[in-house]
């Protein structure tokens, strides 16, 4: 161990000196922690054996979906199991470690022995490969899902993890805990009969609601190996520094463990392995004393103040931000999907006129806290209409800057998913809100858009956001009549990049604010490739990571070119890899062909191959017709969204078509030969001004088909061949 990692181990100990009595030990306690690891290890020493006779020593063990092997293993002694042979030597090293003297620290030993013996037994479990669950549970938690909320969990937008095992006194008062941890933003893990419960109750569980029912038994080890990834990933941590481990879980993670019922001895022995990793537990039953430890193993039956007392024994103090809204705002409602038979109305996403606008304004043109809705109320509108609407926010900061606007108008993506019972997607004038029928009968409004809106800006910024305002604009002359001041401030905010690019920068930016969505997916934002989105510019990127450096942009070093023709650096395949939960090793920048880059679900456009023409088609969201290709945007974006690098195909934003790295690699703009007549009207002069600075001629634009010409690929041939487009002569695309 190094030296920095014993001094660790020597500050984590400290934590629990003082905290047992040693004139009076809890020796109660302790016998069943014994007892329990006992149980654990032999009862894993059994399955062990059983597979060993059937599958072999060689056979391949693991769990789905992840690249760190067996976690728990390999977080806490670096080692990186593969086959079940490698597992006998660990769990009689672990045996080993079970002391008949009954003290705290042997106890904390006989809680990590159990980890260890309930990470072997789910491995066995799995070792057919099989998902062994159906949703709402869970089981092992994958990598993609430690990617996807990790962050916000060490970070401490989720401030923390609520581990609930065993079986409470009713179904009622379990759903009240359960409904109040995920009111407060918590991570929610459950085991045993609770999760019965929770599902008796109607609660909303699964991934997307970040509340896992995780199954029976050992398999309450997946919140151990879930919180161990999360150190691994974002705090920096190499496999088998134990003690920096522990000391991580105990500083960011911030888990307790709330148990109801009985408890039996193994039960027992794994909250003590809770203990070795610095989570206190509370038993919602009377204890007597030798079977407590004053801030680690605490009695508590009043289930009214159990929460309160949890976070208070945790150390956990929350921003108490009063949003008056009659629905519950947390992230874990971030994921939540609303379909089309829930939804009480809904504007945007290509079905109606839709924008959101942030501007900066100055001193005397707000007023702070202000919400108008300007058309009809919800109350005014029928169940299952599609609306147009607007959404514009006035901000007034005296450090707020002009490149902040698009950055803080995209996070209103995030606040609006943390609505339950809200859903949003896209950006700008592609926006697209959903309200649910649930939450219109608690009473929403259009105006609790605007509270949710200023509590979250004052909250998340306040260091630029002094004063806030916001109009709701639903009556749809005056929704037509202002998109076009919105589509003004976009322009110059695009206009802000001319001078700039990739090669005059030393970083590019990321972001990953779609990976709600889009867990895998990563869009890597340069001077001349704004995001797919067509709302996050390099600026933007650059801006976003000055006001939150630890944020969802994040700076990309231009470091190891390998390909200069296709934009391939080493840097950016690592950052690539480890950001896309290890599902992509490798992306190009300026190749549609070779290792495009991912595409999420918020894209303006999409790209496809025409192998016929020798060239690219460009759909949008606005056109919901067919293309050459043989299918419309939604098909398209089934195939092509979803955090997946599809060759051939790719989702982007509408002005990367104007960029001279617009698929520079693979042909660059003479490639393309059709697209819908709106993008080439919206891209207008600008498209004719990139065509002639790339050689192609004034007359370049009008060689590319559109839907008047035909919408297949038998109707614009003939076109292209009479009009001598470019892509026809150019070397084959494949």
């Amino acid at each position: 161990m190094s030296q920095v990692s014993k001094e660790w181990e020597n500050s984590f100990e400290e934590i629990y000196e003082g905290a047992v009595d040693e004139a009076n030990p809890p020796l109660a306690l302790f016998q069943k922690v014994y007892d329990g690891a006992i149980i654990a290890t032999s009862y894993a020493e059994i399955l062990l054996s059983q597979a060993i006779r059937r599958y072999g020593p060689e056979h391949p063990v693991g769990y789905p979906d992840t690249g760190y092997y067996l976690p728990v293993i390999m977080n806490l002694s670096g080692e990186k199991v593969t086959k079940l042979g490698e597992l006998v030597p660990i769990l009689n090293r672990m045996r080993n470690q079970i002391k008949e003297e009954l003290n705290f620290y042997n106890a904390r030993l006989c809680g990590e022995s159990t980890a260890y013996a309930a990470e072997m037994i789910e491995a066995v479990r799995y070792l057919k490969g099989d998902n062994l669950h159906v949703a709402p549970w869970t089981g092992f938690v994958g990598d993609p899902v430690v990617r996807r909320y990790g962050i916000l969990l060490v970070d401490w937008t989720i401030p923390g993890q609520a581990v609930i095992t065993g079986k409470a006194r009713s179904t009622e008062e379990l759903a009240k805990i359960v409904s109040d941890l995920q009111g407060k933003g918590f991570m929610v893990f459950m085991a045993y009969e609770v999760v019965d419960q929770a599902i008796e109750a109607g609660l909303k569980l699964g991934i997307d609601f970040i509340t896992f029912p995780l199954g029976n038994f050992t398999q309450v080890i997946h919140v151990v190996n879930y919180a161990l990834r999360a150190g691994l990933a974002f705090g920096g941590i190499a496999p088998g520094l134990r003690e920096d481990q522990r000391d991580y879980q105990r500083r960011r993670v911030r888990a307790f463990v709330l148990h109801f019922g009985e408890r039996d001895e193994v039960q027992v022995a794994a909250h003590m392995a809770a203990i070795f990793l610095g989570f206190p537990v509370l038993v919602a039953e009377e204890l007597p004393e030798d079977e407590q430890i004053p801030n680690w193993y605490i009695s508590h039956p009043d289930y009214e103040t159990l929460v309160q007392v949890a976070l208070e024994v945790r150390g956990i103090k929350l921003k108490i931000l009063d949003i008056p809204v009659p629905f519950t705002v947390a992230p874990a409602f971030e994921g939540e999907a609303i379909r089309k038979k829930d939804m009480y109305l809904e504007f945007g996403g290509g079905r109606t006129t839709s924008w959101e606008l942030v501007r900066m304004v100055n001193e005397d043109e707000i007023e702070d806290g202000k919400v108008e809705v300007v058309g009809p109320d919800v109350d005014e509108i029928e169940e299952g209409s599609a609306i147009s609407a607007g959404i514009y926010v006035k901000i007034y900061g005296r450090k707020m800057q002009e490149d902040f606007e698009s950055v803080l108008e995209r996070r209103i993506h995030d606040f609006v998913n943390y609505g339950e019972g809200l859903w949003h997607t896209g950006q700008r004038n592609i926006c697209w809100y959903r309200v649910s029928k649930d939450c219109v009968e608690k009473g929403f409004k259009f105006r609790h858009f605007g509270d949710l809106l200023i509590a979250k800006f004052k909250d998340d910024f306040p260091a630029i956001v002094d004063r806030v305002e916001v109009t709701i604009y639903t009556d749809p002359n005056k929704v037509e009549e202002l998109i076009s001041e919105a589509m003004e401030v976009y322009a110059k905010r695009d206009a802000r990049l001319a001078g700039l690019t990739d090669e005059s920068v030393e970083e590019f930016y990321s972001c990953s604010l779609c990976q709600s969505f889009a867990p895998n997916h990563v869009c890597v934002v340069s001077p001349e490739r704004l995001g797919l989105c067509g709302a996050v510019s390099w600026l933007d990127g650059k801006a976003s990571n000055e006001i939150d450096p630890t944020g969802p942009n994040q700076p990309i070093k231009k470091e190891g070119l390998i390909d200069e023709e296709k934009g391939i650096w080493e840097s950016v395949n690592e950052f690539f890899y480890n950001n896309s939960n290890r599902s992509i090793e490798e992306c190009s920048m300026y190749s549609f062909i070779d290792r495009p880059m991912t595409s999420c679900g918020c894209f303006e456009c999409i790209m496809a191959i025409v192998p016929e023409a020798n060239g690219v088609m460009i759909t949008t969201r606005e056109h919901g017709g067919l293309t050459p290709c043989g299918m419309n945007f939604s098909t398209l974006a089934g195939t092509v969204g979803g955090g997946v690098q599809t060759p051939g195909f790719m989702g982007h934003g509408r002005t990367y078509v104007n960029s001279k790295k617009f698929i520079s690699a693979d042909g660059g703009l003479g490639r393309l030969v059709w697209m819908p007549k709106e993008l080439k009207e919206f891209l207008g002069e600008d498209l004719k001004k990139s065509a002639e600075a790339q050689g192609l001629g004034e007359d370049f634009v009008d060689k590319i088909a559109d839907e008047t010409v035909g919408e297949s690929i038998d109707e614009i041939l003939p076109f292209l061949e009479e009009k001598g487009h470019p892509a026809l002569t150019m070397d084959p695309l494949m």
